[in-house]
């Protein structure tokens, strides 16, 4: 059993002291740690996405076919995807990163793509680090604004915004589109 000076001690350092309990069988206390000397800074991206779901070489697939299309027509279909990010919209341009995670038709009354994107960069002074979006596209309007919710490596605590202009598409579904980033970040 603890003594009366520490149970008071530890009163005393939770009341004057940001903390963390961690209870697991027993309890530890973290200090929290604030740093004044890290600066934000704002980064512009600029890249190119390709989205191909047809030919032999799909960089997207379809995972999710509805069962019942009376709800809206394509309501419900899910892509998951792993496509290029190169820095002009020539698919032989220079690749920077690779666009993975999910998009899925999410409007019963028009084209709203529900995107859950991580961009993962590996070129330059970007090299290991990753964007998050999650948000709506509304793809037949010229320009969407999605939010960046989060990052990792060089862009931690990353927030922001992203806007998409199709550049090119076809028939089949296959797109490039032109993406400006603005992220605050550490």
């Amino acid at each position: 059993m603890a003594s009366f000076a520490s149970q008071t001690f530890l009163i005393i350092f939770t009341l004057f002291s940001p903390f963390f309990i961690t209870i697991n069988g027993e309890f530890s206390i973290q200090s929290i740690v604030t740093s004044t000397k890290r600066m934000e800074k704002m980064t512009h991206l600029h890249f190119y996405f390709h989205d191909t779901i047809s030919g032999k070489h799909p960089t997207a697939m379809q995972i999710v076919k509805p069962h019942n299309r009376s709800a809206g027509g394509l309501f419900g279909i899910t892509f998951m995807a792993d496509d290029p990010l190169t820095e002009n919209p020539k698919s032989s341009s220079k690749l920077v990163g690779r666009a993975q995670g999910i998009y899925a038709l999410a409007s019963q009354h028009d084209v709203g793509l529900l995107m859950v994107m991580n961009f993962a960069f590996f070129e330059g002074t970007y090299n290991g680090s990753a964007l998050s979006i999650l948000g709506r596209n509304e793809i037949f309007h010229d320009v969407r604004e999605m939010p960046v919710v989060g990052g990792t490596g060089i862009f931690r605590f990353a927030r922001g915004y992203a806007l998409a202009k199709t550049v090119w598409s076809n028939q089949k579904g296959d797109a490039i589109v032109e993406y400006n980033v603005s992220v605050v970040h550490y």
